[in-house]
């Protein structure tokens, strides 16, 4: 009798493994009363922790009481060398906001203040968060200026998205 329930359950078993994708969702939004890009970076928790770990190899125990002091330090440090906003072919700092948990994804809140989107000619998005650690990782970039929206999907090999205005 086990035989045969192990045979009818073997199909199912074969199909029921958990596939574990690799994304991260980006919004970019002008804010005409601010002239500022404020922008939302959604990540999993789990990933940014590994790619933590890899690089500057600490524990950071994201989201949880034992988080670690230096976590935003480390959380804005990776941003900066994985995620750049170019107006107009020249790279532009952005301010890290912060962060905050949603589940299990972390969300950052980062602003670019003083774009002057009137004058500029085009906006850049590079991204290569997560890239470095798993190569099947897809940045969705969303970007809204003045009823206008551009999407992205941005890949380890095309890390860079481009917006003529």
């Amino acid at each position: 009798m086990k035989k045969i329930i192990f045979l009818l359950l073997l199909p199912l078993l074969a199909f029921s493994t958990l596939h574990k994708f690799y994304v991260s969702v980006t919004n970019v939004n002008y804010y005409e009363r601010d002239d500022a890009l404020q922008i939302t970076t959604r990540i999993f928790i789990d990933d940014l922790e590994e790619v933590l770990k890899e690089r500057y190899d600490v524990q950071t125990f994201l989201g949880t009481g034992e988080e670690a002091q230096m976590a935003d330090f480390y959380i804005e440090k990776y941003l900066r060398a994985k995620f750049l906003i170019g107006l107009d072919g020249k790279i532009t700092e952005y301010d890290f906001l912060g962060k905050k948990y949603d589940n299990d994804v972390i969300i950052c809140y980062l602003e670019l203040p003083n774009v002057g989107l009137d004058q500029l000619k085009k906006v850049e998005v590079h991204n290569e968060i997560l890239t470095d650690l798993f190569d099947e990782q897809k940045n969705l970039v969303h970007i809204k200026w003045k009823g206008n929206k551009k999407s992205f999907i941005l890949t380890k090999s095309n890390a860079k998205g481009m917006l003529n205005l």
